[in-house]
């Protein structure tokens, strides 16, 4: 009877650890698959915008506006990240980045609204559209700035750096030459005088 009974606890303890196997294992699957469904919406919401980019009309229009300023934004982010990586003090300008990807996208979410609104009604809306391009060019222009500054930060520390290793060399290349003999100088000087006076009539 007891043996009967240790193996019917047996049985349950491989039943419990199986069943607590399966349930990590269907949360793992629901964690990857709502990440792979949210992956997938936005690789939709992309190929959306880029087949609507290449119509004709303002929605086509907004839309390029679109594309134009990730891609602005994911240079600015991408320079940034750079500059962070080889340890610049960049002060507040990783904060600045996060409140102009944040406004970026906010403005996006607009270009996406008029694109749609533009493309099922006929009529049109001007004076919004001059808006969305005018926010469009001040947020495009502070990415520019923002890269424009992180790249002269960049050379100037290549040229600070090149001027150190062209000194380096220099020095490098001077310490390596033989230094000249005393001896060989006044050999030198004996001769020369020595040919002087044989010219001498």
């Amino acid at each position: 009877m007891a043996e009967i009974g240790e193996v019917l606890v047996i049985v349950l303890v491989i039943l419990a650890f199986l069943f607590l196997l399966l349930g990590v294992g269907i949360y793992v699957l629901v964690k990857v698959g709502k990440k792979a469904a949210g992956k997938a919406k936005q690789a939709a919401t992309r190929l959306s915008t880029h087949v609507n980019a290449m119509g004709t009309g303002d929605a086509a229009e907004v839309e390029r506006l679109r594309l134009d300023l990730r891609r602005e934004v994911s240079l600015t982010r991408q320079a940034v990240e750079q500059a962070q990586s080889q340890g610049w003090g960049l002060g507040d300008l990783p904060r600045l980045l996060a409140d102009l990807e944040a406004q970026a996208g906010v403005h996006d979410g607009q270009l996406g609204m008029y694109a749609q609104q533009r493309r099922v009604s006929p009529y049109i809306d001007h004076a919004t559209l001059d808006r969305l391009r005018e926010h469009q060019a001040k947020l495009t222009a502070m990415c520019a700035r923002i890269r424009a500054d992180l790249l002269g930060d960049q050379v100037h520390h290549t040229s600070a750096g090149i001027a150190d290793l062209t000194s380096r060399t220099d020095l490098e290349i001077e310490a390596r030459r033989r230094a000249p003999d005393p001896l060989e100088e006044i050999d030198e000087l004996y001769r020369r005088s020595m040919e002087e006076r044989k010219d001498r009539p």
